[in-house]
C-alpha cells in the first residue's frame, strides 16, 4: 500500500459520506478531514458575528482570520472555532439551512479548499464533501461518489434529530434535501458534481458496514 493516500468521497447531503469517511480513516489509521465541518464553522463564524449569511464581501473579508482546528476525540471529533468547542453548534437546523448559501461565496470556498489542500499534503487522509474529488483533490488516488434517494436520506436525518431531541418533519426534512441538493448542484463555484473518475455507490439499501466493505476493497486493491 502507498506510503501517502488520498481517498475523496463526495456525495450530497444524507448519502452517508461523513459516517463512511470516519469508519475509514479509524479503520486504516488515516487522517479524517471533515470539509462540511469547516463550511459550518464559517457559516456559525457569521452568526456569533452577527454578520447576516448574506452579506458576502463582509463574510469574504473575515474568513482569512477564523481560527479553525479539529481535535481527534471519541466518538465525536471535536471542531474548535477561535478557541470555543463548537462541535454541536454547527449541526443546528439555522447553520444546516444556511451553510449552503456561505460555502457558495468564491472567498471562502477558496480559503478552505487551501487549508483542506494543507491538510492532506504530509499525511495519508480520508476528506468528505462535495468538490473534494473535482476540486480539493482531484489527484486523489481513490474517488467515491455515493448517493441515496431523498426519501432514504430525509429517513436518516429524522433519525438523527431524533436522538438529538429535534423535532423537524419527515416531510420537511425531504424539501430541505431537495433545496440543497438544488443550491449545492447550481452553485457557479465548485459545485457538487461526481468526478469523471469516480467510482459511484448506492447506499440507499446498503448497511454502514456494507459501504465500509466495498470502499475497503477498493483501497485494498488501488492503493
Amino acid at each position: 500500500m502507498a506510503t501517502k493516500i488520498q481517498i475523496a468521497i463526495d456525495g450530497p447531503a444524507g448519502s452517508g459520506k461523513s459516517t463512511i469517511a470516519k469508519i475509514i480513516a479509524s479503520k486504516f489509521n488515516y487522517i479524517y478531514v471533515d470539509t462540511g465541518a469547516m463550511y459550518r464553522a464559517v457559516t456559525l463564524f457569521a452568526k456569533l458575528n452577527q454578520i447576516a449569511f448574506e452579506d458576502e464581501d463582509r463574510i469574504a473579508e473575515l474568513v482569512s482570520t477564523i481560527a479553525l482546528t479539529f481535535v481527534p476525540a471519541d466518538p465525536v471529533q471535536r471542531v474548535i472555532l477561535d478557541g470555543r468547542d463548537v462541535t454541536s453548534d454547527i449541526r443546528s437546523e439555522e447553520i444546516t439551512n444556511n451553510v449552503s448559501l456561505v460555502s457558495s461565496y468564491a472567498k471562502v470556498r477558496e480559503e478552505m479548499t487551501e487549508r483542506q489542500r494543507q491538510m492532506s499534503e504530509n499525511a495519508s487522509v480520508v476528506m468528505d464533501g462535495r468538490d473534494i474529488g473535482t476540486t480539493v483533490l482531484p489527484k486523489a488516488q481513490i474517488k467515491i461518489f455515493l448517493v441515496a434517494s431523498v426519501d432514504e436520506r430525509a429517513r436518516r436525518r429524522f433519525k438523527e434529530n431524533q436522538a438529538k431531541g429535534m423535532s423537524t418533519s419527515l416531510d420537511d426534512l425531504k424539501q430541505e434535501i431537495i433545496a440543497r441538493d438544488y443550491k449545492d448542484s447550481h452553485r457557479l463555484i465548485s459545485p457538487l458534481k461526481k468526478a469523471s473518475d469516480a467510482i459511484e455507490i448506492d447506499t440507499s439499501h446498503l448497511s454502514i458496514d456494507q459501504v465500509v466493505e466495498k470502499i475497503s476493497q477498493i483501497i485494498k486493491t488501488r492503493a
